[in-house]
């Protein structure tokens, strides 16, 4: 199947809202029928289990950044890779719209790769596309799509906002790694725990403290976060957490990396994060391209496999 990146890009920056509606909700639907064995993931709620074989592109937060996502895509020269072979899997951390100016780009593009991949792309849930009580602020998306969109905007809007809860919480790799848009909840015990953190929410903290917590260097093992939702998190959870579910580190996005990415806790905790410019003015943003089948016992091995841009 021959993928034009340039094509989709086009459409993206030319689409009308009802396609684009459309196209939301056919998204939509194909993640949210998703279950059990699909190619090489297994999908338990909302959690994906990837079989350590092949090749993972792993992408941070976007945040409307249109030009940083065509980058890494043609950098990497993954949809090719995609192509070619059924191992590939291309892996979103959240966090696609607000901030930057093109957020319905965004989510066209990574939508149109879900539908042109199922069984090869994984899009997780960030914190800005959380529940209705955990909106981030500011929620840029509703004024962008009334520029974007004009008088119809706010059914391409809703159709998104339905879209958030069919999106994964958590990825795992196992014996390797642990994928979280923010961050380890402070009391998990299980699997099931992670995938069905929607289900409990807001009964139980594990979806917010996943969408929005962040590893810090002070709390042996956690206190409030200044973000006002979530957790600063410390080493003792992480080695706990990992630990627990028979991973080396755990991979995550959420926070703005001067050099595009960061090491926390020993080397147990890496973060990604990939768009650039205003409002983080970030000198570099970063990607992850990784052989599942490889062992790494720390972060600080996955360097090597860290392209910044």
């Amino acid at each position: 199947m021959r993928v034009s990146l340039s094509q989709i890009i086009q459409e993206a920056l030319e689409i009308k809202c009802e396609v684009f509606s459309e196209l939301v909700e056919d998204a939509t639907h194909l993640l949210c029928e998703e279950s059990g064995k699909v190619g090489n993931l297994e999908i338990l709620g909302r959690l994906v289990k990837i079989n350590p074989t092949g090749e993972a592109l792993v992408i941070g937060d976007l945040h409307g950044d249109l030009e940083s996502l065509v980058d890494i895509l043609k950098g990497s020269k993954f949809l090719q890779k995609l192509n070619q072979s059924h191992d590939s899997v291309l892996v979103f951390l959240g966090d696609y719209g607000d901030r930057g100016l093109f957020s319905a780009e965004i989510y066209y593009t990574v939508l149109n790769l879900k539908l042109l991949f199922p069984e090869q792309v994984v899009l997780m849930r960030g914190n800005h596309e959380g529940p209705d009580d955990l909106l981030a602020h500011p929620h840029d998306l509703p004024e962008q799509f009334q520029n974007r969109f004009g008088e119809t905007w706010n059914e391409a809007y809703s159709q998104t906002r339905r879209l958030f809860g069919c999106m994964y919480s958590a990825t795992l790799v196992e014996e390797r790694y642990l994928l979280i848009h923010g961050g380890l909840p402070q009391r998990t015990n299980t699997i099931e725990d992670l995938a069905y953190a929607h289900a409990e929410h807001p009964k139980q903290p594990l979806l917010e403290e996943m969408l929005w917590s962040d590893p810090n260097g002070t709390p042996e093992e956690t206190c409030a976060s200044p973000r006002g939702a979530g957790k600063l998190f410390g080493e003792s959870i992480t080695n706990t957490t990992l630990e627990k579910f028979n991973v080396k580190v755990l991979i995550r996005g959420h926070e703005p990396c001067q050099n595009g990415y960061k090491i926390d806790h020993n080397g147990k905790v890496l973060t990604i994060f990939s768009r650039k410019g205003s409002p983080y003015f970030n000198a570099y943003g970063a990607y992850l391209d990784v052989k599942l089948s490889e062992r790494p016992e720390n972060a600080k091995q996955l360097i090597p496999y860290i392209h910044k841009f």
